[in-house]
């Protein structure tokens, strides 16, 4: 199955810095390109896979799992610790629980995390059908391109499908449980109208991780994919001051 356009993975080898990107659920590497171009053109080294099942079609996704997303994820950050004197990862939604679950693994191997919107609690309670419903019908209406610009697609799938989602859901509790486990710096991004993953999830991050170097913003004029939202440059710019400030090794 061909990829989508911009779907395709993206590395740059820069400095002694290294920042592992995470797109999300249903979405692609052209929800978090820009982010990731802006990082390696302050001479970061970068890497943005394409997580398994995604970018091609839906169909795709619904036979891999939670691991599978993850396996790829640590194979990159685990190519950047070699190269790398430390190394952050800027996350995206799913992204974000895949960014959570390497912190409480890696410890002080992970030297910092920027989340935006990141999902750690499933939205609703329709997940709790899943185990069900998923034998019955393969896939429910996508969410992908919740942003407020008009004219912007994050190269998301228009479905959903329900097998991995019932993974994803299986992520969720990982992670919850892991969260004490989390001590590294974090930024958060959370943005104030956010059509699918709720402030909740952000909350219950806050109120269980073990991390002191702790700051939320919240986004003013964005919806869930603010990395391509009118917030995109407060991100981007707050995220590279956040590396800077916890590496001289990224000041230059």
């Amino acid at each position: 199955m061909p990829l989508m356009p911009g779907a395709e993975p993206y590395r740059q080898h820069g400095g002694p810095v290294g920042v592992l990107v995470c797109h999300g659920f249903t979405g692609s590497p052209v929800s978090m390109r820009p982010w990731a171009e802006a990082a390696a053109a302050e001479g970061l080294s970068v890497s943005l896979p394409l997580l398994p099942g995604h970018g091609t079609e839906w169909r795709d996704l619904n036979v891999t799992r939670w691991p599978d997303w993850y396996a790829a994820a640590e194979r990159e950050f685990d190519l950047l610790a070699e190269e790398c004197e430390q190394v952050f990862v800027f996350a995206l939604s799913m992204g974000g629980a895949l960014a959570l679950h390497l912190a409480a693994r890696k410890g002080t191997a992970l030297a910092g995390l920027v989340l935006v919107n990141p999902l750690v609690r499933m939205p609703g309670q329709s997940h709790r059908a899943l185990p069900v419903v998923r034998h019955l019908v393969p896939s429910l209406p996508g969410v992908a391109n919740d942003v407020a610009r008009e004219g912007v697609s994050e190269g998301g799938y228009t479905r959903t499908p329900l097998h991995a989602a019932h993974s994803l859901a299986a992520l969720a509790r990982v992670v919850q449980s892991e969260l004490p486990q989390v001590t590294q710096p974090v930024l958060l991004f959370r943005s104030r109208q956010d059509h699918v993953v709720p402030a909740a999830s952000s909350e219950l991050l806050l109120s269980r991780i073990s991390s002191t170097d702790v700051e939320e913003r919240v986004l003013e004029r964005s919806f869930h994919v603010a990395t391509l939202d009118h917030d995109a440059e407060l991100i981007f710019d707050g995220s590279l001051d956040f590396v800077r400030r916890l590496t001289p090794a990224a000041k230059g």
